[in-house]
């Protein structure tokens, strides 16, 4: 029988993993090494991955694409600066899909993460001596959905079997949380990898993991510290412009320092460079200095996190530490720091907790697991989902860090008479205009019966699933006429967008709120005026002396008062305008009513209205 497997795939490293004999563990390969380097070389038509690729990155010949991960989901505008910082050469003319180019090929981050994946497959394969089942990938918590969707397309390639995307917080609870026995404790997961980094706080209880909140950034990681590092000794011994190939020759150096760093005191950092040997001493208090800037860096995050789920530090029972990244000394001491002396958890290998989680997780999916016979995992919303209302106005449907799967809907008419088709306008973020938030997509619910403006009821119904999927309908209530659209929340956004989105909805808090006012005072008012004019031209027959030009004098100041932005003045005469109107719209609804029950009987009246 196949077994189900877990892989975390990593931006440096990656690893998989599986349950034997009731205990999950990381699979070995032939040399026995459980890391895989996320690596992947070319040279001709030739290709290596892994260790292979990463051992003959200082030659010429060919070349080694790693750290891919971070241009995963993301268009080559947005990825521009840092393929140059990785020397890699982009492909101009496509500005949505990232492309690498070497020599005549081209490759994705996509294909890249492929090898990867099916490295690991045959690896799992011949540890297991059985072609393995269904796989739970883990991404970043962070991770929008495009870098999502690439990633299940990388498996696709791959031919791998998905069972579910598990954010690597939530499978490090797992891990952490079922092997410890941790039961009714907020945990709180800091995840510093290679490229990505991720805060989780979360509540275990009884079998339940439920994400309270989540916070992060897709490009910080180690892999900024050995950067750091790299510039500051490309200064130091003014080495000038580096191609590449040299770039990531110092970087490697760097990194390879940065390791002895996290038990020695003192390091050094030698490398070859155009036929010439380097060697820089390097002490872990100038290394702390290069990073520590990068480090404080998630202090941000973290708050957000604990402010989203309206903790403070001293209510967090647990703290755990995941990611090779988190063995660096500083990032510990900032840890420790940053939780009020709370001592973190590192008691499972940081590097293997998040593979060991996805392979209980893939597991219990089974159905056959020892581990536990009930596990529920309760995952949350990144951003806000909504429609566009009048004026451009967002009308919010899920709110951020809702639980997923979720659903939730709410009841729009129309705003013109005779309307027979609604466009469904799907947008995600925090700020309270559209413009100013992120398009989805859109679609149209057609074939509404041509009524007066206000009659319709479009039931708009959003649906997130466990994966983060979103589909939106829309349902005209008197007929049951239906449309929708499956949409991928997020898709096309990179990880600076959605934490620009938040920071701009907090910045820009109050302005936003009273431009949203405004424009629903404007919606309102424009609706009264076109519905008093609409009635001026039909029933002037009902108007009393001087009625008339005491509604159109209102009606003229308040067209005038919508050329500015006086919110308080538009909704003072739409009250005036309404008030002054009411003794008229009350003899049309009189006279409607009349012609209705003309030549009716008391019964007849009755009987339409249901009445015994």
């Amino acid at each position: 029988m196949s077994k189900n497997i877990g892989i975390d795939l990593g931006t440096t490293h990656s690893l998989v993993a599986a349950v034997l004999d009731g205990k999950a563990r990381c699979l070995l390969d032939e040399d026995g090494q459980a890391l895989l380097p996320s690596a992947v070389r070319f040279e001709g038509d030739a290709f290596a991955v892994g260790h292979a690729a990463l051992s003959r990155a200082h030659l010429d010949n060919g070349l080694t694409f790693t750290s891919f991960k971070r241009f995963m989901g993301r268009s080559r505008a947005e990825v521009a600066d840092e393929a140059r910082a990785f020397g890699y050469q982009l492909v101009e003319g496509d500005g949505r899909v990232v492309r690498f180019r070497h020599g005549d090929l081209e490759f994705t981050p996509v294909e890249l993460s492929a090898m990867i994946l099916r490295e690991l497959w045959q690896q799992a394969g011949d540890v297991l001596l059985t072609r393995p089942g269904g796989v739970v990938i883990t991404v970043p918590a962070y991770f929008d959905d495009a870098q999502r969707q690439a990633t299940r397309d990388a498996a696709r390639l791959a031919k791998i079997d998905v069972l579910r995307l598990l954010n690597e917080p939530t499978a490090a609870a797992i891990a952490y949380g079922l092997q410890q026995g941790v039961e009714g404790q907020t945990v709180v997961v800091y995840d510093l990898g290679g490229g990505t980094f991720d805060i989780s706080l979360l509540e275990l209880d009884e079998g339940i993991f439920q994400v309270l909140s989540t916070s992060g950034d897709t490009q910080l990681g180690g892999d900024d510290f050995d950067q750091a590092v790299a510039r500051v000794v490309q200064q130091t011994l003014k080495l000038g412009e580096l191609s590449g190939i040299e770039w990531r020759t110092l970087v490697r150096a760097c990194e390879a320092a940065k390791r002895t760093l996290s038990d020695g005191e003192a390091a050094t950092i030698a490398f070859d460079l155009r036929d010439q040997p380097y060697a820089v001493d390097l002490s872990r208090a100038q290394f702390d200095d290069i990073i520590r800037p990068i480090v404080e860096r998630t202090r941000r995050s973290v708050q957000r996190a604990l402010d989203d789920a309206k903790l403070r530090p001293d209510d967090i029972d647990q703290v755990v530490l995941v990611g090779g990244s988190t063995r660096v000394p500083l990032v510990r001491a900032f840890v420790l720091d940053l939780f009020n002396g709370k001592q973190p958890h590192a008691d499972i290998d940081p590097d293997q907790v998040v593979a060991i989680g996805a392979a209980m997780q893939a597991d219990i999916l089974s159905g056959a697991s020892q581990l536990t016979d009930d596990l529920l995992l309760l995952d949350i919303l990144p951003l806000s989902l909504g429609i566009e209302t009048m004026g451009g106005v967002v009308e919010r449907i899920i709110p951020r860090v809702s639980t997923i799967p979720a659903t939730a809907s709410q009841t729009f008419t129309t705003h013109v008479d005779g309307q027979t088709a609604v466009d469904i306008h799907v947008v995600q973020g925090e700020r309270e205009m559209v413009k100013d938030n992120r398009s989805l997509g859109r679609f149209k619910l057609a074939g509404i019966p041509a009524m007066p403006a206000g009659i319709p009821r479009v039931k708009v119904e959003f649906t997130v699933d466990a994966d983060g999927i979103l589909a939106v309908s829309a349902t005209e209530k008197s007929t049951g006429v239906r449309s929708s659209i499956q949409v991928e929340p997020s898709y096309g956004l990179s990880d600076g967008e959605i934490e620009q989105m938040l920071e701009d909805a907090i910045d820009n808090a109050e302005t936003d709120f009273d431009e949203r006012l405004l424009i629903e005072a404007r919606v309102e008012a424009e609706g009264v005026r076109t519905a008093l004019i609409k009635a001026l031209r039909d029933d002037a027959g009902l108007l009393q002396e001087g009625e008339a030009d005491t509604l159109i004098g209102i009606s003229a100041e308040l067209e005038q008062a919508l050329s500015g932005t006086d919110r308080q003045r538009i909704a003072a005469l739409t009250k005036k305008l309404d008030e002054a109107s009411a003794p008229f719209a009350q003899r049309r609804i009189e006279r409607d009513l009349s012609l209705v029950l003309e030549g009716r009987t008391a019964a007849d009246v009755s009987a339409s209205l249901g009445l015994k």
